[in-house]
C-alpha cells in the first residue's frame, strides 16, 4: 500500500508556476503508477497528468499539455507536477494518486487505489 502527501500549493498570478509535491510512502513506492487529479469548484475530479509503474509512458489532459510536467524522484519517494503559465481555469484542489502495481497510466478515477489529501491551487487574473 502506498500513502500520499500533497504540498506546494497557495495563490499565484496568472502566468505563474507552481510545483507541487507528493511525498509517499511504502519501500514499494516505484511498482505503481502515479498520477495528477484535480478538481474545480463545481467540477468533477478530473485526471491531469501521469505515467505507467515504470515510467515508460507519459501523458496529459489536452488541457495542460505543454504547460505542466510530471515527474518522480525514487531516491526521495517523491513525486512533482511542475506548473507553468498558469490560468485562472486551472484554480482547482490538486492530488496525487496511485493505481495498481505494475500498472499503466492510471488515468481514470476507477483505476486509482490510494488518494493524497490534496492541495489547493487558485490562479487570480
Amino acid at each position: 500500500q502506498v500513502q500520499l502527501v500533497e504540498s506546494g500549493g497557495g495563490l499565484v498570478q496568472a502566468g505563474g508556476s507552481l510545483r507541487l509535491s507528493c511525498a509517499t510512502s511504502g519501500r514499494t513506492f516505484g511498482n505503481y503508477p502515479i498520477g495528477w487529479y484535480r478538481q474545480a469548484p463545481g467540477k468533477e475530479r478530473e485526471f491531469v497528468g501521469g505515467f505507467s509503474w515504470n515510467g515508460a509512458t507519459v501523458r496529459y489532459a489536452e488541457s495542460v499539455q505543454g504547460r505542466f510536467t510530471v515527474s518522480r524522484d525514487n531516491a526521495k519517494n517523491t513525486v512533482y507536477l511542475q506548473m507553468d503559465s498558469l490560468k485562472p481555469e486551472d484554480t482547482a484542489s490538486d492530488s496525487c494518486a496511485a493505481g495498481n502495481a505494475y500498472g499503466g497510466i492510471s488515468s481514470r478515477i476507477q483505476d486509482i487505489r490510494s488518494w493524497g489529501q490534496g492541495t489547493q491551487v487558485t490562479v487570480s487574473s
